[in-house]
């Protein structure tokens, strides 16, 4: 993810998940046709960064988003889901031994693929069964 409103768009509209690191904001993408937004289709997830400057100067940064970096290509992805992620870091992840960040960060990706599964339209989640009407 690069765009600023995307960013925005998850913040506002998504959903959270909180570890000891970090904060991991989450919102399933939209298809192109129902946004009303010409990009082109991208399937798979799309994984951006927020590291302030409440964190250090921009070499802890630049180290603290390479660790991110590293730990997101050594996890497994939700390959399937459509969603935008936006991984928020505490200042511990620099400190912190790289394994708990993997751990914390394929905890987090595998969190999101539960909640959110691969869907692939708005309608296969209102196409359930029909259950017992209520008043009656």
């Amino acid at each position: 993810m690069l765009r600023h409103a995307d960013f925005e768009r998850v913040y506002k509209q998504g959903r959270r998940h909180f570890s000891q690191s970090m904060t991991v904001f989450y919102l399933a993408r939209q298809e192109a046709k129902e946004s009303g937004t010409p990009t082109r289709e991208i399937s798979g997830p799309r994984i951006g960064f927020t590291v302030g400057r409440a964190l250090g100067g921009a070499v802890e940064r630049n180290r603290i988003k390479r660790r991110l970096r590293e730990a997101v290509r050594l996890s497994s992805k939700p390959e399937k889901t459509n969603v935008d992620v936006v991984i928020n870091p505490k200042k511990i992840v620099l400190k912190a031994e790289f394994e708990s960040i993997l751990n914390e960060v394929g905890r987090a990706l595998t969190v999101i693929e539960q909640k959110l599964g691969p869907r692939t339209d708005e309608s296969s989640r209102t196409a359930t069964k029909p259950g017992p009407e209520k008043g009656n």
